[in-house]
């Protein structure tokens, strides 16, 4: 076993702000590790949109930031609600066999507060949070409602990263009970908060100054590496990426699939296909067909997910079959000389294959038929199909060229 300690971190740094780098030097600081490696989505976020920059920038912000090594968290698992979302970003972490801590943020930071939460969770209200689910209630709503019968404190799930940090603690204790968790309180900015108002902001707030172009809120809540990293990328039209960009593929999609495919996607349910597929015929827009589709019950950011499954052709039984299986592989989008050491760790005690080139893994995996079928060949043609489609929304056209996955290497940072 690797016996120098490292902190874990599952992050989408969508772009890697302030708040980021005040994380990562807590992360490090709290847990008293040497390394510190993570886990990033990546052309798409779990809320379902596009990000606003590419996944190679964002992981080069944060190798900049303090990261050493950041690994790319699979497609199937990104645009999904909290409990996957987590429990595949620590299944990652702990297939590399040398993480032993993982940091994560929340704005109630009472640990054993939240681990009752967790625990419950875990056992005895497990059968009615499915059910619930199964109905189509939200997430958040579905476990709220459990816990509240179950006589436990709903206060910890007014807030994302309380979720979050509640479905780290259930993975955790499930799949990898040598890893401990560091909470690190959130600073000052809300989740949802859409203006910069101090250094550190939501990224919200900050991807919100990325489309008015208000440098001067940049500045303020921009690490200076990531901040010029963003202005090359703008400069070259690569962002940001918005998800009205998607609107004629989206439509698209909508209105030439079959019903029966529309009911085969993930989180539909109770007929939404037929509501989908009608409303697409009357939208002109994304922020319409949404407008239209949206209820209590069918929240924005699960229809969302739904629309980025619709584009990457995901079906309920792929995904059943992906949750299954857990992550494949450990695909590398940027790192630095520490990196470079996790990594020769990483390549005597994982217990999933490491991937610097794309092309190499599917090409050894389609040597023959039935390899060509192997979950982890569609799981990481998934993740391609995820970037020939992302840099569709690129600003300038010039940038939207496809196969960037066979061609993009790993960034080095040599610093």
């Amino acid at each position: 076993m690797f016996h120098i300690k490292t902190v874990g971190i599952i992050a989408e740094y969508n772009p890697f702000h302030n708040g980021h780098l005040w994380h990562v030097e807590q992360a490090k600081q709290q847990s008293g590790s040497d390394y510190c490696v993570a886990v990033m989505s990546g052309q798409f976020t779990q809320r379902g949109e596009p990000a606003a920059f590419d996944k190679w920038a964002r992981a080069a912000m944060a190798v900049m930031g303090g990261v050493d090594l950041v690994l790319e968290l699979p497609a199937v698992f990104t645009v999904r609600s909290a409990q996957y979302f987590a429990t595949a970003g620590v299944q990652l972490l702990n297939s590399l066999g040398l993480v032993t801590h993982l940091a994560f943020g929340a704005e109630n930071p009472d640990l054993t507060l939240l681990q009752q939460a967790a625990d419950l969770n875990n056992t005895d209200i497990g059968p009615a949070l499915r059910q619930r689910l199964t109905s189509g209630v939200t997430y958040a709503a579905a476990l709220a409602d459990c816990l509240s019968i179950s006589g436990a404190s709903v206060n910890v799930l007014s807030q994302p990263n309380n979720i979050l940090a509640i479905e780290y603690l259930r993975a955790i204790s499930r799949f990898a009970q040598t890893i401990t968790p560091v909470i690190i309180p959130r600073r000052h900015s809300h989740y949802h908060d859409t203006e910069v108002t101090s250094p550190f902001a939501s990224a919200s707030a900050v991807r919100q100054a990325l489309i008015n172009g208000n440098n001067n809120a940049l500045q303020c809540a921009l690490p200076p590496a990531s901040l010029s990293l963003i202005k090359q990328r703008l400069a070259e039209g690569r962002g940001p990426v918005i998800y009205e960009a998607f609107t004629t593929p989206i439509l698209y999609k909508l209105r030439t699939a079959r019903l029966s495919d529309l009911a085969e996607l993930p989180d539909i349910a109770e007929g939404l296909h037929h509501k989908l597929a009608a409303e697409a015929l009357k939208s002109t827009t994304i922020e319409e067909l949404l407008t239209r589709v949206k209820s209590k019950r069918y929240t924005r950011t699960r229809l969302q997910r739904i629309l980025i499954h619709a584009l990457l052709g995901l079906s309920k039984q792929q995904i059943e079959t992906f949750d299954q299986c857990g992550p494949l592989y450990a695909r590398v989008l940027a790192f630095n000389e520490k990196g470079r050491l996790l990594l020769k760790a990483v390549a005597e005690y994982a217990s999933i294959p490491i991937i610097t080139k794309t092309a190499h893994f599917l090409n050894t995996k389609q040597r023959s038929r039935q390899s060509q079928q192997s979950p982890a060949a569609q799981m990481l043609s998934i993740d391609t199909l995820a970037s020939d489609i992302y840099s569709l929304g690129a600003p300038n056209i010039q940038q939207r060229v496809g196969a960037s996955d066979f061609h993009q290497s790993p960034f080095y940072i040599d610093r």
